[in-house]
């Protein structure tokens, strides 16, 4: 029989109850935040309005750093906020839309990173065939598939949450709604629940995970054969992914291949991948690749010339 949900609002305890480190909190994660958005936005305006990134590579860091900035949204805003206030509460349709947008960004994200990797692997072990395989149509489609399937899995995390009754215990020891604290909360035995989570996000970040490492390591095993120069570029844009790819997935993993337990550093390892990562993706991509760079600055002179014949 389906027990009745008597819960209408959740509250949300955050990273700290104390009010002076809850000022900390809000001046810290503002300033992240902003250099979020600066940092990401500058990549997605710089691709749109440079020639010299129009290659597959940039189209996929484009669709990056715009899920990183969606991704980012979805929580930041809101934490922030919140490190305002005395109590903090959140309905459980707020709960509901935020655990649909973290889910799909952060599923979106995953998905961009693995055509990435599919990308290099293809420009460095197959190079003759490269712009016949990842045409700009070919491309176009991989990314719409990764919105789909974004879509797909954070839908399964909502119906997963909606079969959830909650009768009682509101109180979340965290920043934000997700399966795993929403776990602790249920009013029912939640071990079926959780080997779905299991078996969609945890699978997802694993899977991705093993895959994304084995095609790095074939890209580098197969630079033996190219030349100093190329060897050289190929390996900086490579150690770029794979830092990312790590910062990314590794807190991932430890919070969604676990059996629904909870503990105390859960919710600074959520705070990386959920606001540091989005944050140092753009530094690790800009700083690591001259053609980004070189981009921004042409596009810097270029507004500084027009802005000087008004």
């Amino acid at each position: 029989m389906q027990m009745k949900n008597n819960v209408t609002e959740f509250i949300l305890l955050g990273l700290t109850q104390d009010p002076v480190r809850k000022k900390m909190v809000f001046v810290i994660f503002l300033i992240f935040y902003l250099g979020t958005l600066v940092g990401n936005l500058l990549i997605i305006t710089t691709i749109k309005a440079s020639r010299a990134l129009g290659s597959p590579m940039y189209f996929f860091l484009f669709h990056l750093s715009l899920s990183d900035t969606c991704f980012s949204t979805c929580i930041a805003p809101r934490m922030i906020v919140d490190a305002l206030l005395k109590k903090v509460t959140i309905s459980f349709n707020e709960c509901i839309v935020q655990i649909f947008s973290f889910h799909f960004f952060g599923c979106l994200e995953i998905f961009i990173l693995v055509l990435m990797a599919v990308d290099r692997y293809v420009a460095i072990c197959k190079p003759l065939r490269y712009t016949n395989i990842m045409s700009h149509q070919v491309c176009g489609v991989l990314v719409a598939v990764a919105w789909v399937g974004s879509c797909v899995h954070s839908s399964a995390q909502i119906l997963l949450t909606l079969s959830l009754p909650f009768c009682g215990p509101n109180v979340i020891d965290h920043y934000l709604c997700d399966l795993q604290p929403l776990l602790q909360l249920a009013c029912t035995d939640t071990y079926v629940t959780n080997l779905l989570l299991v078996s969609n996000s945890g699978a997802i970040c694993t899977v991705s995970f093993v895959m994304l490492m084995l095609s790095y390591a074939i890209i580098l095993h197969s630079l033996r054969n190219h030349s100093a120069e190329g060897r050289k570029k190929a390996l900086s844009t490579c150690i770029s992914h794979i830092i990312v790819v790590i910062l990314f997935f590794v807190p991932c993993m430890f919070i969604y291949t676990r059996p629904a337990t909870t503990f105390p550093m859960d919710k600074m390892i959520t705070v990386f991948y959920t606001i540091g990562t989005p944050l140092l993706n753009p530094l690790i991509y800009t700083l690591r690749n001259a053609e980004v760079k070189n981009a921004m600055r042409m596009l810097w002179s270029k507004n500084l010339i027009s802005g000087d014949k008004r």
